[in-house]
């Protein structure tokens, strides 16, 4: 009796004790070979060709649309994008909030000698809300070439900052990274990298999923 009592609780609530129901957990090591080829290494240039700003930023979807951060890109219209493979596309900026810190990229898609154009790996976004207690990990450029990535968990899955929803996450955030994935153990982007608290040490900010997809939208 207790044993039925239990699976109706779980089958309510939403839960299943399933293996096959259960999403595939990822590594920190499985996780960046799966992630690695969708992210690139944001390059702002001003109008005489001198460098700006340079953050990071990662595709969505496979026609070239990507995220990067709103203040990474800041009054420009278009940016230079390095790829995994070191080749470098022009990102074109298509919408973008200053409030959800989020500006949405389009990548060109060059065609082949076919005429068939470029598709690009790309993080599907996450649609649920992330957990406290939450493991996560940030990926991202804190140098031009280098990719390194992080791990810790959400601290606080919703909190407001100067009056701005933000992702509060131990995973380690250093400049460049801003406008990197923020990824969960099932390799989705639950966020995109926004910045650090001055006022508390080892926490950093992410943007949400659900407020970056409001905008890509």
């Amino acid at each position: 009796m207790f044993a039925i009592l239990m699976a109706l609780l779980l089958t309510v609530n939403g839960f299943s004790v399933s293996e096959a129901d259960s999403p595939p957990r990822y590594n920190a090591e499985e996780l960046y070979s799966h992630a690695e080829e969708a992210i690139f290494y944001v390059r702002v240039l001003r109008e005489d060709g001198t460098l700006k700003d340079v953050g990071t930023g990662f595709v969505i979807r496979p026609d070239g649309t990507a995220l990067t951060a709103y203040h990474v890109v800041v009054e420009t219209e278009q940016v230079e994008c390095v790829l995994n493979d070191l080749s470098t596309v022009t990102g074109r900026v298509i919408a973008r909030n200053e409030a959800a810190d989020t500006a949405v990229l389009k990548l060109e898609q060059p065609a082949d000698n076919a005429g068939i154009q470029r598709t690009y790996p790309f993080i599907p976004l996450r649609t649920g809300q992330v957990k406290h207690g939450e493991r996560v990990f940030a990926i991202g450029f804190p140098m031009k070439g280098t990719k390194i990535i992080t791990e810790g968990i959400v601290n606080a899955a919703r909190a407001s900052i100067n009056g701005r929803d933000r992702v509060l996450v131990s995973a380690e955030l250093v400049n460049g990274m801003s406008g990197g994935p923020l990824l969960d153990e099932h390799g989705y982007a639950a966020g995109i990298l926004s910045g650090s608290l001055r006022t508390m040490s080892g926490i950093h900010l992410a943007v949400s999923a659900e407020e970056a997809a409001a905008v890509a939208k």
